[in-house]
């Protein structure tokens, strides 16, 4: 669709406030296949700080509606670095770092929305792995007394599936 900001000045300047944010989202909305959000960006008001009027069919449309955000009493500009911070990390983040990045007073909050931001990531219909893929397994968890292999009861079982592209590995798939 466009650039996206690659440093936090480019983002900042570019979400400078929540109605950036809100028409961001709107132009999203619209470009989607989605009739109703396209007949309102062909013509449409904003009623308020949330809802837009389409012109055509009288139809009232959220941009928050059906995304993460929808409910949220948090403001948009908040969401909006919340998520470039987990984009822009090269090693990860964790629950405890984006608290402390964005301020949140409370480190469940900040585990809620590292959890939505990562569901949100995954695209639903992507391919799925070809070629040839290699396969391997672990538990995560400490020692657990007169229990061994897969007999545990407390440890979680992880599985990763690696696509082989050439000599290195291509896209992964975790659980």
């Amino acid at each position: 669709m466009e650039d996206y900001p690659r440093t936090l000045a480019e983002f900042e300047a570019r979400f400078r406030s929540e109605q950036a944010c809100r028409e961001y989202l709107f132009q999203l909305r619209a470009s989607r296949k989605d009739s109703a959000a396209r007949a309102a960006a062909a013509k449409a008001w904003p009623l308020g700080s949330v809802l837009w009027q389409c012109a055509s069919c009288d139809r009232q449309v959220s941009v928050t509606a059906g995304t993460i955000f929808q409910d949220t009493h948090t403001p948009l500009r908040v969401w909006f670095r919340a998520m470039w911070w987990v984009t822009a990390q090269k090693n990860g983040v964790s629950a405890l770092g984006l608290q402390r990045v964005l301020g949140l007073r409370s480190y469940q909050t900040a585990w809620a929305w590292l959890h939505k931001l990562r569901r949100a990531m995954v695209r639903p219909g992507r391919e799925r792995l070809a070629g040839t893929v290699e396969v391997d397994e672990t538990f995560l968890g400490g020692l657990e007394e007169g229990v061994r292999g897969r007999g545990t009861e407390k440890k979680a079982l992880i599985v990763v599936a690696a696509q082989e592209e050439g000599r290195g590995v291509g896209r992964i798939r975790l659980r």
